[in-house]
């Protein structure tokens, strides 16, 4: 069973932001989760709205950077940057890379950004799903 799990994007914005939201509420409590940043910014209200529809509540989470994980509790890294450069992890720890396109990039209307969001977070469900099972 895993320890401490970080999932790390550019801004901590979206694709990581949902990922610590869904992994926390379905990982055993005793398992930490974070999500950080190497450039953060703030949490996008349709990542917010996206996971509300699955009954999960990531408004009060913040935008985070990666200096302020500890390192020593971390023993996954899940990395989900798509075409940018991901931030780097200098803790050791088993590296993943789950590269997602980043629904904020979405141009279009609000109803489209939205639906970039639910992709990406039902990918990303899917995908925690499936790792918290492999690492029972």
């Amino acid at each position: 069973m895993r320890k401490g799990i970080l999932f790390l994007c550019v801004a901590n914005s979206a694709r990581s932001q949902m990922a610590e939201g869904i992994t926390r509420s379905l990982a055993p409590a005793e398992i930490k989760i974070w999500s950080a940043g190497s450039r953060p910014t703030s949490v996008r209200f349709e990542a917010v709205a996206a996971l509300k529809e699955i009954g999960i509540d990531i408004s009060g989470y913040r935008s985070k950077s990666v200096a302020e994980i500890p390192a020593s509790e971390v023993d996954t890294v899940i990395t989900l940057c798509g075409e940018e450069e991901c931030p780097v992890f200098l803790g050791q720890a088993v590296r993943l890379h789950w590269g997602l396109p980043d629904p904020a990039a979405v141009a279009g209307s609000q109803e489209e950004t939205l639906s970039a969001f639910r992709k990406v977070r039902d990918e990303l469900y899917h995908r925690i799903t499936a790792f918290l099972e492999e690492n029972r």
